[in-house]
C-alpha cells in the first residue's frame, strides 16, 4: 500500500516523570491530539505513549513507535527544556538520521512572543527512516503555538521523506505545497 493510500499513523508522546507515574494528569498530550483531530482532514491513528523522562526509556519509545509501528510523524512533548532530566533532544538525535533546524527555530521565536523563558527551549525536528519526529515543549498552551508556526511545513516534509500524505484543514492550518506536488 503506498503512502498516500494509508492513514497516517502519528504517535504522540509525553515523558514526564510526574505525568508517567500518575502524580498528575498530561493535558500536553491530550492538547496535541485535540491540534491534529481539528487541523487535519485526511484520516490518521494516534498512537499514544506517557513515559519517564530519561534518556533510555525516550529513545526506546522512539525506536518502537517509528521502526515497529512505523509512525510517520511522531509529536513529543516535554524533556525540552534545560533541567538535568529534560533528555528529550538528546534522546532524538540519537535515533535521527538527519535534523531540521529550522522547525527548532520558528518553534522558539512563535513562543518568545508569549514568554521570555522560550529561549531555553531545546525544541527540534529530525528524521529517521520515513518518519519526522517533532519535539515540542511541555506546557499545555504552547501546544498550538508551536504546531501552528511548523505544521504548514509538515505535509510536505513528510512527502518528500516518504511518509503517509496529509492533507489539513486550511481554516486551521494551510499546509503549503509547491505548485504540482
Amino acid at each position: 500500500m503506498s503512502a498516500e493510500a494509508r492513514a497516517a499513523r502519528i504517535g504522540v508522546v509525553t515523558a514526564s516523570d510526574r505525568a508517567s507515574a500518575g502524580v498528575y494528569r498530561d493535558e500536553s498530550g491530550p492538547a496535541i491530539e485535540a491540534w491534529l483531530g481539528q487541523a487535519l482532514t485526511t484520516p490518521f491513528t494516534i498512537l499514544r505513549r506517557i513515559i519517564p523522562d530519561d534518556l533510555e526509556t525516550v529513545t526506546d519509545t522512539l525506536l518502537d513507535l517509528i521502526d515497529a509501528e512505523r509512525c510517520d510523524l511522531v509529536l513529543t512533548t516535554g524533556g525540552t527544556g534545560p533541567g538535568p532530566r529534560d533528555l528529550v533532544p538528546e534522546a532524538t538525535l540519537a535515533v535521527a538520521e538527519r535534523t531540521y533546524p529550522g522547525f527548532g527555530e520558528l518553534m522558539r521565536e512563535a513562543s518568545l512572543r508569549d514568554v521570555p523563558t522560550a529561549i531555553l527551549s531545546r525544541q527540534m525536528a529530525a528524521q529517521r527512516g520515513r518518519c519526522l519526529v517533532i519535539n515540542l515543549p511541555g506546557k499545555p498552551g504552547s501546544i498550538a503555538t508551536c504546531l501552528d508556526a511548523i505544521f504548514a511545513a509538515v505535509p510536505y516534509c513528510l512527502d518528500l521523506i516518504g511518509a503517509a500524505r496529509l492533507e489539513t484543514e486550511p481554516a486551521v492550518i494551510a499546509a503549503f505545497r509547491p505548485k504540482g506536488a
